[in-house]
């Protein structure tokens, strides 16, 4: 009998998970459906009621839910580190992004700039921290272009045709996004690596095969497979 997972998860794996569909259906007999996008957006989404059965999120905040009750411990388990990353438009010049410097540079000299959402995402939180320390956030304030999530911002930054782009999320959901190169990291001062955990919603009505699902992510058998969608483990 086939079961349906529902998942709240981080845009940051959707990557992984979408891979993992036909091998979870294949092995597990489990359909997964749910939301992917900014973490802050997945936790009120839960703490709103909508179905979960696993929630994928940082590791600091699936701890927090675990301490609160709201998730399961048992059956957690991280999913790997992520980078925030540099991109441009596939086929566009890669610009030179590994010293503060010429992040800088390249950003000032963008057409438009395109990232997820600075309040309520990992890697929007921190972009809005980089543009700050290196003061450049107010000369390119209005060429900035935000959205709820990473993957949404790539998305829209292939879509626009714009050349001169460039974008600023988590290396996993540019990876994602077919039409968008990854540059590279950012500078080594501004460093960003993100853990991502899964663990059982305390309200689930599958437990075990969620705690199935959540084996065959995190497993060595998929260690290839999370490394190209932009995860280090």
């Amino acid at each position: 009998m086939r079961t349906t997972l529902h998942l709240l998860c981080a845009g940051a794996a959707q990557g992984l998970v979408t891979a993992l569909a036909g091998l979870t259906h294949e092995r597990l007999g489990i359909v997964t459906t749910g939301r992917f996008g900014a973490v802050g957006a997945m936790r009120e989404a839960f703490n709103a009621g909508e179905p979960c059965d696993v929630f994928v999120s940082t590791r600091s905040m699936i701890e927090a839910m675990i301490a609160e009750g709201t998730l399961a411990s048992v059956g957690s388990a991280a999913l790997g580190a992520v980078h925030t990353g540099v991109a441009v438009p596939q086929g566009a010049a890669k610009p030179e992004v590994s010293t503060s410097e010429g992040l800088a540079a390249a950003i000032e000299a963008a057409t438009s700039i395109w990232v997820p959402d600075m309040l309520k995402s990992t890697a929007g939180q921190h972009v809005a921290k980089v543009l700050n320390a290196l003061g450049i956030r107010g000369r390119v304030e209005d060429r900035i272009r935000m959205y709820p999530n990473g993957a949404t911002a790539m998305r829209e930054m292939v879509a626009s045709g714009d050349t001169g782009a460039i974008g600023i999320t988590q290396a996993s959901e540019i990876l994602f996004t077919q039409g968008a190169q990854l540059v590279g990291a950012l500078p080594t001062q501004f460093e960003l690596s993100t853990v991502y955990s899964a663990a059982v919603s305390a309200r689930s009505q599958h437990p075990e095969q969620a705690n199935a699902f959540i084996g065959l992510l995190v497993s060595a058998e998929q260690d290839d497979l999370a490394r190209r969608c932009g995860f280090d483990r």
